[in-house]
């Protein structure tokens, strides 16, 4: 990323960051039914921190296709809400059994896994409501965002993707089947976030979101890989979560695949094919650009 790149994306980043945790915060202070407990489980969760990742692409997107950046607050406030809910389920010990989180116990830690459990449930509904009702978007743009987000999520996505991870640990398997769970797992939330972005915007030009989803595959599989790199070669202080712990639990990586340089260099491959799909689109797709060389550059 060029040093006008990042000077960019980093005033960006912290607009979409600030944005989301007040769409956030907003619609979780109106759960005035809900017991306190879980509500602050929910907030505790949900506004701990993190780079807020999908939500930035819900935003750059929406940019790209011709909106304002307010137009993406309900869909980003959504996609942050349900990465947040599969953020708690997977930390649980019965998943990956995680006791840190963004450099904080986890929610199950912080308070008990009957807890956790519910408030991932209750912020996975919250994230669909908050779509149903949104009053910025259409109705046949509520539909359609509603299908999005149920397919990422669920059993054609984030869900499927999940449990092949856990039946893929210690377990051998070749590299079409690794990149299949992660475009699953993890690449199916970062397409959604895109297309998200894209129908804020009441974008429904099926050749402009084709190259969306292009670029948001190849994004979503760099950071799978980026992920892998840095749980070889970063630390527990800088990651917020323990290091080396996809090693320590036997799961198959893109390092333990590939090596570590082949892996570095399939995730820098897979950055210009996007930015090749960004090409293809005409609007201001610089933040979408910026936000592909960030993936690979990140340290945490």
């Amino acid at each position: 990323m060029t040093q006008l790149q990042q000077d960019s994306l980093s005033p960006f980043m912290a607009e979409c960051r600030d944005r989301c945790d007040k769409a956030m915060a907003s619609h979780l202070d109106s759960l005035t039914v809900m017991p306190e407990t879980l509500v602050s489980a929910m907030r505790y969760s949900a506004l701990l921190g993190g780079k807020r990742l999908r939500p930035c692409l819900v935003y750059a997107s929406a940019l790209a296709t011709g909106q304002t950046i307010e137009y993406g607050d309900d869909a980003a406030a959504a996609i942050e809400l349900l990465h947040c809910y599969s953020l708690i389920h997977d930390d649980l010990p019965a998943m990956d059994n995680d006791d840190l989180r963004r450099g904080q116990p986890t929610l199950h830690v912080a308070y008990d896994e009957a807890t956790a459990i519910l408030a991932g449930d209750a912020m996975q509904a919250l994230a669909f409501q908050i779509l149903s009702e949104s009053s910025r978007y259409s109705e046949s743009v509520r539909l359609r965002m509603l299908q999005c987000l149920t397919r990422a999520g669920g059993c054609h996505g984030m869900v499927a993707g999940q449990a092949i991870d856990l039946a893929s640990v210690g377990q051998p398997i070749k590299l079409p089947a690794l990149e299949n769970m992660h475009r699953l797992k993890t690449g199916a939330l970062i397409m959604a976030s895109v297309e998200l972005g894209a129908l804020s915007a009441a974008c429904v030009d099926e050749s402009i979101l084709s190259h969306l989803r292009g670029f948001a595959g190849c994004i979503g599989l760099a950071f799978q890989v980026q992920d892998d790199i840095l749980d070889v070669t970063g630390d527990t202080a800088t990651l917020g979560k323990q290091q080396g712990a996809d090693q320590a639990l036997n799961k198959p990586t893109y390092v333990s695949l590939l090596g570590l340089d082949e892996a570095k260099l399939k995730a820098s491959r897979l950055i210009e094919d996007a930015h090749g799909h960004l090409d293809q689109i005409d609007g201001d797709t610089r933040y979408l650009a910026a936000l592909a060389d960030y993936i690979t550059g990140r340290l945490y």
